[in-house]
């Protein structure tokens, strides 16, 4: 009796919940107890929004899916709640009180007490009201420092585990191959290496803080026909391999990625959502993946709505189910009712569900969601009154002095001075005319997935939540003695040209003339850039060309400013402007940064992630192209960039000297080690970024002219010079071969140290030797560059 007492007093914890007992005998425990009902729960989310009053989470209505019935759907459990914070303005400590009541009301609601997995956006910062916004991944690749953006990731990470969430929807790792494509502001840029190696920091950043990272868009998105948002991609196997695949791999294997999304797009006619040999065969089979797969928005819906592989919702999400699709987002169709019947019924085996769920419970399981002791507070809730939800309102604060300070640095490092004749920085100007449709717009600098720009702009009466500076805010600043004057003169898109004439009495009128052109972020046609805004050209959008060139008529020193989210071809002032500038949707603290570098305060140190193109049209170029890629003379259009891929002025100047190599020869899996000297021959300090490129003369299959092996930032003082040594490995000139296996080809190759990709400041030749080699998914991936001391004395 007294035994049986004890007990009832002390019930066994259920294996699913005992901390004690491996995962996979929890997660196998819990599979064997569910309902087909049960487990099929676990993987969809609903689409949500956080209650402003602390309330529970309120299902959101978009114009793809049906309404949910939360009552209905909660006691068989659930598997994601999608965007709680995004989907409306929404105090951070009053959304963190309503998530936190839901989860509750989800766990006590389905048999076993499991919680749902929150998921947010966070490719420029937290997506949700009040939070830092960051600059844009373009000028994440601009800084050409991934230590930087590990620590805003980091930070990123912590806002959002503290107030609840789990999982974040980023990093976007598409190369750009078109810059007509929207998303292109999204990406960080159109090399591989670079996109890999800034790709992987930021996952490490935010997977540090506990969040989820999730790789996006998993493959060949940014491939699509004439950049084209959706548009069929036409990639053969190589360019696949050998350029859109590394920064996933990467991300992978050294960031530790536990989720990855499909893209929506097909490849040679296989929708990415359906393609087995991509999301089991290479992901998981090859490269050992072991997170969750989930789906692109609406991504299984559109293989029956539009690529038309599957004729209803059930035989979508069979067809994802078998690819290697774990969850369904942004909310439940195929997964729901469709999925149970059609395993019911035999046209989908529960072994596929079993699969999926045993993946997203082990993720669970390490999230701590099914412990004994797991508790819905969130970590920026403890101690908080909450049941007095008013007095919480303000309590958090998403956009710190820190948060405020690293995005400033970010976007300091991330402005590319395009050129310069001599006039900057300004030197104490007495009448500055400050023109242009971006000069005096705060969300200027702003993505397309910040709040403002993503959700603040269907709620145009709540404020923005952050402090958003124009230029002029912070020009007026940096030049309080100046008299200014401001005029706007055009519209982003407008096309109205009305306004230019007293532009151009400005510019007369004025000792310099700083004209700031550009973008207006948005989605779907709602902004010039951003997912669903692709564009016809690299023209200028709307009349900013005209505005520009009638500026230029006025003979005023003209000092070009590009706040956009591609980049675009600037006519006659590629070469008539005194100077440009070029930042890519810098964040809320990029005007003090162009202001500080047109000031002279800072010296810039960004380099261009994309070329800057000379001609609007002369599209899809990178510089990522073999021979006949470039400009030849079998064809009349010229495809040369204004400026290059890595290109970027400073206020110094540096002087690249005594190259020398250990050995020039070595074998196909072997190394090469190099070593050089940069001085700072200027007056400033100054920062060069170092770039080691690959040319391989002769090989078996066409080859780009040169790629991007290796990069390293060089902070120096005036007249210090340091040794720099270099380690390349010679699986770094692998590449795939024509029976689609990887390979390191003996021959000659050539390694060029430069300040660009048009750059080069210091050439050797070196030869591999042997046999081919096979590398594989665990070759080398970096070139190694060390510091070493001051060979020679400060000038």
């Amino acid at each position: 009796m007294t035994a049986n007492v004890a007990e009832e007093k002390t019930p066994a914890v259920p294996v699913w919940n005992d901390r004690a007992v491996s995962v996979s005998e929890r997660v196998d425990a819990l599979v064997g107890a569910m309902t087909l009902r049960e487990k099929i729960a676990q993987l969809y989310g609903v689409w949500v929004g956080a209650s402003d009053e602390g309330g529970d989470v309120a299902p959101h209505q978009h114009d793809m899916e049906e309404a949910v019935d939360l009552d209905v759907l909660l006691p068989a459990g659930l598997g994601q709640l999608t965007r709680p914070f995004g989907t409306a303005p929404v105090d951070p400590a009053l959304g963190a009180l309503s998530l936190m009541r839901s989860q509750a009301r989800i766990a006590a609601e389905n048999r076993f007490g499991i919680p749902a997995l929150a998921h947010e956006e966070c490719l420029a910062g937290f997506a949700a009201w009040g939070a830092t916004a960051y600059p844009v991944p373009l000028s994440w690749g601009a800084t050409f420092d991934p230590v930087l953006v590990r620590r805003m990731a980091a930070a990123i990470g912590r806002d959002m585990r503290a107030v609840g969430v789990h999982q974040g929807l980023a990093p976007v790792l598409d190369v750009v191959r078109d810059a007509r494509w929207g998303r292109v502001e999204e990406t960080i840029g159109e090399d591989p290496y670079l996109v890999a190696t800034i790709g992987t920091a930021y996952v490490q950043g935010l997977e540090s803080a506990g969040i989820v990272a999730t790789l996006k868009h998993f493959v060949g998105y940014s491939a699509s026909r004439a950049g084209r948002n959706l548009a069929p991609s036409s990639v053969g196997p190589r360019e696949r391999a050998d350029v859109l695949l590394p920064p996933f791999e990467m991300a992978v294997r050294e960031g530790g990625a536990r989720s990855v999304m499909h893209a929506y797009t097909d490849l040679d006619g296989i929708p990415a959502a359906a393609d087995e040999d991509l999301l089991t065969g290479l992901l998981r089979d090859t490269w050992g993946f072991d997170g969750t797969v989930v789906a692109d928005y609406f991504g299984i819906a559109f293989l029956t709505t539009l690529h038309a592989i599957a004729g209803d919702w059930a035989d979508a999400a069979g067809a994802a189910l078998r690819a290697g699709v774990d969850v369904e987002l942004p909310t439940v169709k195929t997964f729901g009712t469709p999925l149970e019947e059609a395993v019911t019924d035999g046209r989908v085996p529960e072994t596929l569900i079993d699969r999926a769920l045993r993946r997203v419970l082990t993720q669970k399981t390490a999230l701590g969601l099914l412990d004994a002791d797991w508790t819905p507070l969130p970590l920026a809730l403890t101690g908080a009154d909450l049941d007095t939800p008013d007095t919480l309102r303000g309590s958090i604060d998403l956009d710190s002095p820190a948060n405020r300070a690293l995005a400033r640095t970010l976007a300091e490092e991330a402005v590319v001075l395009l050129s310069n004749d001599g006039i900057l920085p300004l030197t104490a100007p007495r009448r500055i005319a400050l023109l242009g449709p971006n000069a005096d717009e705060p969300t200027a600098v702003l993505g397309c997935y910040s709040f403002p720009q993503h959700i603040g702009v269907h709620h145009p009466h709540s404020p923005l939540g952050i402090t958003l500076p124009t230029l002029r805010d912070t020009l007026t600043a940096e030049f309080p003695d100046a008299e200014f004057r401001a005029v706007r003169g055009t519209g982003i898109d407008d096309g109205d040209t009305s306004g230019i004439p007293e532009a151009v009495r400005a510019a007369r009128d004025a000792d310099i003339a700083v004209v700031v052109l550009g973008d207006r972020a948005g989605l779907f046609g709602r902004g010039t850039s951003g997912e669903g805004c692709d564009a016809e050209s690299l023209a200028l959008p709307g009349a900013q060309q005209h505005l520009l060139d009638a500026l230029l008529d006025t003979g005023t020193p003209l000092v070009t400013v590009l706040l956009a989210g591609r980049p675009y071809a600037l006519g006659r002032a590629t070469d008539e402007s005194a100077a440009i500038v070029q930042a890519f949707f810098p964040g809320e603290e990029g005007t003090h940064a162009i202001a500080g570098i047109l000031a002279g305060r800072l010296n810039p140190s960004g380099r261009l992630p994309v070329s800057v193109p000379r001609t609007p049209g002369a599209q899809p170029t990178t510089y990522l192209g073999p021979r006949l890629a470039h400009a030849n003379n079998v064809s009349n259009i010229d495809p040369t960039p204004a400026f290059p891929f890595g290109h970027g002025l400073t206020y110094t100047t540096f002087h690249w000297t005594d190259l020398t190599v250990d050995h020039h020869e070595a074998p196909t899996d072997g190394e090469f080690s190099l070593a050089l000297t940069i001085r700072n021959t200027g007056r400033r300090p100054g920062t060069e970024t170092v770039q080691l490129y690959l040319h391989d003369p002769v090989a078996s299959v066409v080859q780009p002219l040169q790629r991007l092996i290796g990069y390293t930032r060089l902070a120096l003082d005036p007249g210090q010079a340091r040794r720099l040594h270099v380690t390349v490995p010679a699986d770094l000139a692998s590449f795939t071969g024509r029976n689609g296996q990887r390979t390191t080809e003996p021959g000659t190759l050539e390694l060029r140290l430069a300040s660009s990709s048009t750059q080069p400041h210091l050439t050797t030749h070196l030869t591999l030797t042997g046999p081919e080699h096979h590398p594989d998914h665990t070759r080398h991936l970096h070139a190694v560059f060390v510091v070493g001391q001051e060979p020679v004395a400060r000038a």
